[in-house]
């Protein structure tokens, strides 16, 4: 009996080709460091910035590289400072 070659799809071949270019795993920011943990406060607006969008969306924890933990309290952090009116609820574009 003679071997029969399957093609292979172009999804399968692009999906190879992201599993060879693999990066690595995305580190939390705030668990490394102890002293992270002061910074991420409601009042320092600069650093929640950094994690929303252009729209002023809270940026997904798979995109930012957050953990659960801190993803979690980031998004607290950053609903407290929006009630208190330090961040914009929508990015104000019709």
């Amino acid at each position: 009996m003679s071997k029969v070659k399957l093609k292979v799809s172009s999804r399968l071949l692009k999906k190879k080709i992201r599993k060879q270019s693999y990066l690595g795993p995305k580190h939390c920011r705030f668990c490394g460091n102890a002293d992270q943990e002061v910074l991420l406060d409601y009042k320092n607006t600069n650093l929640l910035r950094a994690f929303l969008t252009e729209r002023n969306k809270i940026l997904p924890s798979r995109v930012s590289g957050n953990c659960f933990f801190h993803q979690r309290f980031l998004s607290n952090q950053i609903k407290i400072a929006r009630s208190v009116a330090l961040l914009p609820f929508c990015s104000g574009h019709s």
